[in-house]
Order: C-alpha cells, then structure tokens, then sequence
C-alpha cells in the first residue's frame, strides 16, 4: 500500500534504538520512551500560504529527522508503524 501525504504533511517511520541492558535488568518495551528519531518516508507537495501559492518543504524522502516527543498521529498500515506530521513539528534535520 502506498500512502501521500497532503499539503505539508510528512510520513516517518520511527528509527528504532538497538535493546541495551543497564545493570543486568530487562527494561520491558512498555517502560521504555519512543523514539524522536526517525527517516521521512513521504512528502506533501507544500505549504499553501494566504496568497495561494505553494511553498515547497525543506524535508524530503530519506532524510532523518528529529521530532517533538508528543508530534504528529500515529497510523498502522501493512503491519508498520508510521507517524504522520506537519513540517513545523519537526526539529532538526540529521546529516
């Protein structure tokens, strides 16, 4: 399945944290955070402004990012997870 998202919108898919033992105990999946990690998967086509034109979105597909912890909705397609958010929730661009 495919899925676009529409005017400033993006999909990401979380970038999951490798498992890690702290002191020898098992954090179990429900204590841990989510990540704010994540590599955008789709694009909308722009932002329209007041006057009707579109303005293009500095994020494109593949590029990793940084989100706020509480941004976006969460989707489930084809058995995967993915997070659909406006641009101006994202906080940073990986490079």
């Amino acid at each position: 399945m495919k899925i676009r998202p529409l005017y400033d919108r993006i999909v990401v898919k979380r970038i999951e944290e490798t498992q890690q033992m702290q002191g020898g105990l098992y954090i179990p999946d429900s204590a841990k955070e989510k990540p704010q990690e994540g590599k955008v998967i789709a694009v909308g086509t722009g932002k329209v402004n007041e006057d009707g034109k579109k303005i293009p979105l500095d994020v494109k597909a593949g590029d990793k990012i940084l989100f706020g912890k509480y941004s976006g909705s969460e989707v489930k397609l084809d058995d995967e997870e993915y997070l659909i958010l406006r641009e101006e929730d994202v906080l940073a661009i990986i490079e």
